[in-house]
C-alpha cells in the first residue's frame, strides 16, 4: 500500500477554484459522451432568461429569473408582489419563460428549487413534479426540487 501525505487547507482560493473546475469539467467531457457532444455548442453556455412584469402604474408586479443550459431552463427566482399573488400571474410568468425556452433556445424540461413555505403546491399546479426533497434545509425547512417537461 502506498502513503500519501497532504497538506489539507479551509480557504477560499480563486486560482484553485478554478482549476478545480478546469479539471472536473475535463474528467466529465472525457467519461461522458454526452457532455463531450455539447462542448463548445450553444447549449453548453448558460444563457439568462428574465420574464417581468409591470403593473399599469409601473411598478414591478412580478418576476422570474433563471437560465437556459444544456436544453434546460433553471429557474431561480420567481416573485409576485402579494397584492398580486392569486390572479394567475406567477402561472403566466413561468409559461412565458417555459415557452421562450424551449422556443428559442430548445429546452426540453424546466427545473426548480422551493422551500416547503415558498411554492411546491404552485409549481405542481403548472406541471411540475418533485423529484428530490431535502429535510432541514435549512434546519426546520424541506427543500424541493422540482422538474417539468417541456416537449410537447
Amino acid at each position: 500500500m502506498v502513503s500519501f501525505m497532504f497538506s489539507i487547507e479551509v480557504v477560499n482560493d480563486t486560482e484553485r477554484r478554478d482549476a478545480v473546475h478546469r479539471r472536473l469539467a475535463s474528467d466529465n467531457t472525457e467519461r461522458s459522451s454526452v457532455l463531450r457532444s455539447l462542448r463548445g455548442t450553444p447549449a453548453e453556455d448558460s444563457v439568462p432568461l428574465q420574464v417581468y412584469a409591470t403593473g399599469e402604474d409601473g411598478e414591478l408586479a412580478g418576476g422570474l429569473v433563471g437560465y437556459v443550459q444544456y436544453h434546460w431552463l433553471h429557474i431561480d427566482y420567481l416573485w409576485v408582489d402579494a397584492r398580486h399573488r392569486g390572479t394567475g400571474l406567477g402561472g403566466r410568468l413561468v409559461a412565458d419563460a417555459e415557452e421562450t425556452a424551449r422556443l428559442r433556445h430548445g429546452c426540453v424540461g424546466s427545473r426548480v428549487e422551493t422551500w416547503d413555505f415558498q411554492a411546491p403546491d404552485f409549481y405542481r399546479k403548472q406541471g411540475y413534479r418533485v423529484v428530490a426533497t431535502v429535510e432541514d434545509y435549512p434546519p426546520g425547512v424541506t427543500d424541493y426540487t422540482l422538474i417539468k417537461s417541456l416537449t410537447p
